[in-house]
């Protein structure tokens, strides 16, 4: 039976001091109310468009809470206090929504700068990209949707394939880890394919290239089964990311709209099945299969532990590696960091505008997630508790 970690509060705060400690009870006390949610998001947005003064409300509430920094120097203060407890940082340049080719070609710039940068510390030992940041979502969708491109549309997506290979390419070169993200299911069978062709060229040795499984979609299971066999039958290794998964209302809402099943388990305990048996094959198989579990729930942390235990595997085995957002669940990532597992952070940086999307997603998933919030908050108050007594004992 694998012990159980996750409620030393001293350590899953230790990097938090007490103004910190209360901007995030605030925060996650206003994050537990959806319906300030939604107006918040939406009055976000509009304060946005109108070029209203936000951005400094942002920065110094929501976007310090959950992102780096707005650039990667910025960063570095946080990822070095981190890795001196032993956490990693996997850091996410997180704009979201371009549509034009000089925005992607720049987007690759700084992909590949943060590849490079990542080199070079030993605190950061992956890298992510997010394919609509590399190419537009809608040709994405249309070849997912195997329809027919005009040659305009052909060569925007060889564009789009070959910023993929060069940034895939300078990860195998430089020896740094990098990671795929999975978004909307219409346009991610065009991303699955190319992210396969990555690993079948960078992963023959080793793994490099990572792909991204939202498992909350019912057909994650048949796919990293298919996947780890055409891998063994083309002799490469397969990289796997799990999360349950970010985009589930608006995969509801368009399935329902345009009268088609939905991708989405039925519900989060079918979710929670379904994440736990991709999660289990993989460790079935790791002599094929290299994982990063990216996942909040204590549950299938301890299985992950649990299996590891039973195959007799090392702590810091470094196929199996966990990750958590910067920001949330601390408890889970200082915890495994402390009982020497390999523990991530992920930390997105950007400017304020550009990264609104991302924080949006954070809080409205923090909002739809049932005990999400609500197991957040009750670890803070246990933590600001622990600090008032120790407060008391120490004038008394």
């Amino acid at each position: 039976m694998v012990r159980k970690i996750f409620n030393n509060t001293k350590r899953a705060f230790a990097l938090k001091d007490d103004k910190d400690l209360k901007r995030s009870l605030f925060i996650f006390s206003m994050m537990n109310r959806p319906t300030l949610v939604a107006v918040g998001t939406r009055f976000t947005n509009l304060a946005l468009t109108l070029r209203l003064p936000v951005e400094g409300i942002i920065k110094k509430t929501i976007f310090k809470m959950f992102c780096g920094g707005t650039s990667q120097q910025d960063c570095l203060p946080t990822i070095k206090k981190m890795y001196d407890m032993h956490v990693h940082s996997v850091l996410d340049y997180s704009s979201e929504g371009k549509e034009d080719e000089a925005q992607f070609d720049a987007a690759l710039k700084t992909k590949m700068e943060i590849v490079r940068f990542a080199n070079q510390q030993k605190e950061i030992p992956f890298t992510v990209f997010k394919p609509t940041g590399l190419g537009r979502f809608a040709i994405w969708e249309k070849v997912s949707n195997q329809e027919e491109l005009s040659n305009e549309e052909q060569q925007e997506w060889e564009r789009v394939m070959n910023r993929v290979d060069k940034i895939c390419a300078l990860a195998a070169e430089l020896d740094t880890r990098i990671l795929a993200d999975a978004e909307e299911s219409w346009m991610q069978d065009a991303a699955d394919n190319l992210v396969e062709e990555m690993m079948e060229k960078y992963n023959q040795e080793k793994v490099i290239v990572y792909n991204t499984l939202q498992c909350y979609r019912w057909d994650r299971l048949q796919y990293i089964k298919d996947l780890h066999k055409r891998a063994k039958n083309k002799g490469f290794k397969v990289g796997a990311k799990i999360v349950r998964g970010a985009y589930m209302e608006k995969e509801n809402a368009r399935a329902d709209k345009m009268g088609y099943p939905t991708p989405i388990c039925e519900d989060k305990e079918a979710s929670d099945v379904n994440f736990n048996a991709v999660l289990y094959y993989s460790m079935q198989h790791l002599d094929d299969i290299s994982l990063y579990i990216g996942t909040h729930n204590e549950v299938s942390t301890y299985l992950a532990m649990q299996l590891m235990d039973e195959k007799e595997l090392k702590k810091g085995d470094d196929r199996i590696w966990f990750s958590q957002l910067y920001g949330m669940s601390d408890h889970i990532t200082f915890n495994l960091a402390l009982n020497s597992y390999n523990a991530a952070k992920l930390v997105p940086f950007g400017p304020i505008r550009d990264v609104v999307p991302y924080l949006i997603r954070r809080a409205q998933e923090n909002s739809s997630v049932k005990g999400q919030t609500g197991r957040e908050l009750a670890l803070l108050r246990e933590e600001k508790q622990r600090r008032d007594g120790q407060f008391t004992k120490r004038i008394s």
